[in-house]
């Protein structure tokens, strides 16, 4: 389930992309499978290690094919990336900042590894659903790891701006997954054999693996009035 659009993004075959805060690699995955050469980072072993064997698996089912692509996982610090300067085409860096104490440093590091000319997708949770979450429960954020600020839209393109980046649009995603959140806060968010939460994760996960028409239409509704993220797009200025 991807939350940036790579249409949107601009992504192209043999670009070069870097997925920031991969978790388990949903976006480096798809970049992977459209001709990207991928280095996916984060700031966990075990989901490096989830990434780099999800590589090779995709290669033995023929998913990717060795000799027409590159993919690397690597453990590191968003606050000082192990790459050059311009080192990237793409960037994306999906529901990152919201946990990073340093979060203007981290994005003065993300434009300085992408290319004059090159785009970035920037996605974190919404201001308004994100509020909610936080008023139903302290335990949605006040964990070692969790949620340290809500950013509204325009405190978060004004720091990306500050940085040397120019905004190019924004939209929602994930409508349908607001109400599963604000469910969980309310009845405890590590109570996943409440009934109601059992029902609306199968909900969830038949819409991830189905796609039906049904669910589609509800995401395309609710996505602008109540997605759970917000996903702006930015372009580093080409050097003249």
């Amino acid at each position: 389930m991807l939350t940036a659009n790579y249409d949107l993004l601009g992504l192209e075959d043999g670009d070069k992309v870097l997925d920031l805060g991969c978790g388990f690699g949903r976006h480096a995955f798809e970049a992977a499978r459209r001709g990207a050469s991928v280095v996916a980072l984060d700031a966990g072993r075990d989901e490096v290690e989830g990434v780099v064997a999800t590589f090779f698996a995709m290669i033995e089912a023929g998913e990717l094919t060795p000799g027409a692509m590159h993919a690397a996982a690597v453990q590191g610090d968003a606050l000082h990336l192990p790459f050059p300067d311009g080192s990237f085409d793409r960037v994306i860096c999906s529901e990152v900042l919201e946990h990073i104490p340093d979060d203007l440093g981290a994005m003065a590091e993300l434009a300085r590894v992408l290319r004059p000319g090159g785009t970035m997708a920037i996605t974190v949770p919404r201001f308004g659903p994100e509020l909610v979450n936080w008023a139903l429960s302290d335990s949605y954020h006040n964990v070692p790891g969790g949620h340290i600020r809500i950013y509204r839209r325009s405190v978060l393109e004004s720091r990306l701006g500050s940085v040397g980046l120019q905004v190019k649009g924004h939209h929602y995603a994930h409508g349908l997954h607001s109400p599963y959140w604000w469910l969980k806060c309310l009845v405890g968010t590590t109570n996943d054999k409440n009934p109601l939460v059992r029902a609306y994760h199968r909900l969830l996960v038949w819409d991830i693996m189905k796609r039906p028409r049904a669910t589609r239409w509800a995401e395309a509704v609710f996505a602008p009035l109540m997605g759970k993220s917000i996903i702006v797009y930015l372009k580093k200025p080409a050097v003249a």
